[in-house]
């Protein structure tokens, strides 16, 4: 069983998980074809080797765990919590810690083995937009959870250790620290100026245009004002929004167009690079829905985090904003 182990000193959660030691490291280097007769479990007719789906797209009646599907969610065979169990808090001296609780899926985005996300089709990047709702709004009902992330590792770089495009769903027993941080400073701003600070955002950047990429009617993509990472980008919902899952079937379209813009003008100008994307959405148990936005992170790995950064907290970003903004601007694919 994993352990959640609490820093006494930040607050800070850690996951020791030794199963995630035993998964194999499987990763083909991008536009580099698997030999031939060389396996990976996420390819289409090899539905018997992953763990049995939490979820799949069909447009047949075919039975679950078979061929014929669009899009599968599975339990990740080396996941880093585990479903099973109580959190059995304890204390071992002064520290803090309790089971390695949570749920840990992939999403599988596509049959196809070759494709990117930004490869796929707009309606095929919507259906992995409704996997993360349906997921999520399954997992809300399980009263130990107080978090979802919705993460994908695009690339070696990015630490993605199979090459067949898939994203992946963790679930919480504790609402993480980043995340915390984020609430706490949209509700300090809404508290003194009555107003959400995502959408301040949204109003200043699409006025002033320096930082802005991109936008459609539903969505604007920006590069952050103080960006960590080179070419950090942004994508938010227009409409004040606090809460991912309850977007409508219009959203989830737009997203996935705005989506696909921005990862083929990053591939392009960028040269395919390996990159994050996360999913920042509210908390299953804090109200926010007045002043949180949910938003979506994309960050190319471009630079490496190295000791200034690690004992600092600060991080040195060598391109401003709006110059990679302008570059991302200009870029058509």
């Amino acid at each position: 069983m994993p352990e959640l182990r609490k820093d006494p000193i930040t607050g800070r959660w850690v996951i020791i998980s030794t199963e995630r030691g035993k998964r194999p490291i499987n990763f083909t280097k991008k536009h580099t074809p698997l030999e031939e007769g060389a396996f990976c479990p996420f390819c289409y007719g090899n539905e018997g080797v992953t763990p049995l789906e939490v979820l799949a797209y069909r447009d047949s009646n075919n039975p679950p765990n078979t061929a014929d599907w669009k899009l599968r969610v599975v339990p990740n065979k080396f996941p880093a919590l585990q479903i099973e169990g109580g959190l059995d808090r304890s204390g071992d001296g002064m520290y803090d810690k309790m089971n390695g609780l949570g749920a840990h899926e992939v999403i599988i985005e596509s049959p196809s083995h070759d494709l990117t996300l930004g490869d796929l089709t707009e309606y095929q990047i919507e259906d992995v937009f409704w996997s993360f709702r349906d997921r999520i709004k399954d997992l809300r009902k399980d009263d130990r959870f107080k978090y979802v992330l919705v993460f994908k590792n695009h690339g070696e770089a990015a630490g993605a250790s199979l090459e067949h495009s898939h994203s992946q769903l963790i679930a919480l027993p504790i609402i993480p620290k980043l995340v915390k941080e984020e609430i706490d400073g949209s509700k300090l701003h809404y508290d003194l100026k009555e107003r959400c600070i995502y959408c301040d955002i949204i109003k200043q950047e699409r006025e002033q245009e320096k930082r802005l990429i991109c936008e459609n009617d539903h969505f604007v993509v920006v590069a952050p004002y103080a960006p960590r990472f080179p070419f950090e980008t942004w994508i938010l919902p227009k409409k004040h929004s606090s809460v991912f899952e309850e977007s409508k079937k219009a959203t989830f379209e737009a997203l996935s167009k705005i989506t696909k813009d921005i990862l083929c003008r990053m591939g392009k100008a960028l040269d395919d690079p390996s990159y994050n994307l996360t999913l920042h959405n509210s908390p299953f148990t804090i109200d926010c829905k007045d002043y949180y936005h949910w938003h979506i992170e994309l960050m190319p790995k471009l630079t490496h985090v190295a000791g200034f950064e690690w004992g600092t907290g600060f991080y040195i970003n060598p391109t401003p904003p709006e110059d990679a903004a302008k570059l991302l601007r200009d870029t058509v694919w």
